[in-house]
C-alpha cells in the first residue's frame, strides 16, 4: 500500500483507549540517518494524538545515521565472502531498552514500526539479504512485546541514486522495501522522492539529496503519521 547527530525522542502518556478502555498504540519509530534527522513533533505526534487520542497515544524513537540492518537484526549472517564488521544486533538492544519501559504495565491495542533506513545497505549491496533481515526484526519484536499483529510503515528509499552508481543497490532496496509493505497484511511505503530538494538545515540547497530538505522532514512526517493510522483504524474495522 503507498500513502501519498544521534537523538532519541519519548513521549508516553496513558489513559483511555481507542480500541478499549486502558489500552494505548504505540509507535516504534527507528533507522539511519534519515530517521535520526527526523522530529515527529511537528507533525507526526500532532496526527497521531489527533487520531486516537493524546492520552492513548506512546511513541518511542531511536536512530542512528550511517547504520546497516544487522544492527539491529540479531541474527544476521554475513555473506559469503563479505568482510564486513563491527556489531550485531546492539541498536535493537538499545531500542528495547527504551520501547519497554514506555509501554510497562500499559495493555497495548496496537503497535506500529516505522522504519526509514537502508541506505548503508543498499551501499554495501546487501539488498539480497534485506528483506529476510527485516523480517527477522519483525520476529524480534513481536517476541519481546508479547504482540504478534504489527503494522508495519516503511519509508521508500528516495531518487538519490537511481543510476546506482555510488550505491550499487539502491534501486533493488528501493523494490525490496516496496515488496516488504505490500506483502504484509497491514503494511504501508511512503514516498520520499519529493523531499530531498529544496533548503537543509544549514541554509543550503540541496536536490535529490541523500538527506531530506527543512520541509521535506515535516511532509515526511505527516506521511507516516497517515500511513499509521489508516492501518491501525483498517485493523480496527475488521475486528
Amino acid at each position: 500500500m503507498k500513502v501519498p547527530y544521534l537523538f532519541f525522542l519519548l513521549f508516553a502518556s496513558v489513559s483511555v483507549s481507542f480500541a478499549g478502555e486502558g489500552k494505548v498504540h504505540l509507535f516504534i519509530l527507528s533507522g539511519q540517518s534519515n530517521m535520526a534527522r527526523f522530529d515527529p513533533r511537528p507533525t507526526f505526534i500532532p496526527a497521531v494524538e489527533s487520531a486516537f487520542g493524546a492520552d492513548q497515544v506512546v511513541v518511542v524513537k531511536d536512530a542512528l545515521g550511517g547504520q546497516p540492518i544487522r544492527r539491529w537484526y540479531k541474527d544476521w549472517l554475513v555473506a559469503a565472502g563479505d568482510t564486513t564488521t563491527g556489531p550485531i544486533g546492539d541498536l535493537y538492544d538499545r531500542l528495547m531498552a527504551k520501547v519497554k519501559p514506555a509501554v510497562e504495565g500499559k495493555e497495548l491495542a496496537s503497535v506500529s514500526f516505522v522504519w526509514m533506513q537502508g541506505e548503508r545497505d543498499a551501499r554495501e549491496k546487501h539488498a539480497s539479504l534485506y528483506q529476510e533481515a527485516f523480517n527477522g526484526v519483525l520476529d524480534q519484536i513481536r517476541k519481546d512485546l508479547q504482540f504478534q499483529d504489527l503494522n508495519i510503515v516503511v519509508g521508500r528509499l528516495s531518487d538519490f541514486d537511481m543510476s546506482n552508481q555510488r550505491y550499487a543497490d539502491w534501486t533493488k532496496l528501493r523494490e525490496i522495501q516496496m515488496e516488504i509493505a505490500d506483502s504484509a497484511e497491514y503494511g504501508a511505503w511512503v514516498d520520499t522522492d519529493d523531499l530531498n530538494d529544496g533548503v537543509d538545515a544549514k541554509g543550503r540547497a540541496i536536490h535529490n539529496d541523500l538527506h531530506y530538505s527543512v520541509e521535506g522532514y515535516k511532509i515526511f512526517g505527516q506521511r507516516l503519521a497517515d500511513a499509521s493510522i489508516e492501518l491501525i483504524q483498517g485493523r480496527l474495522a475488521g475486528e
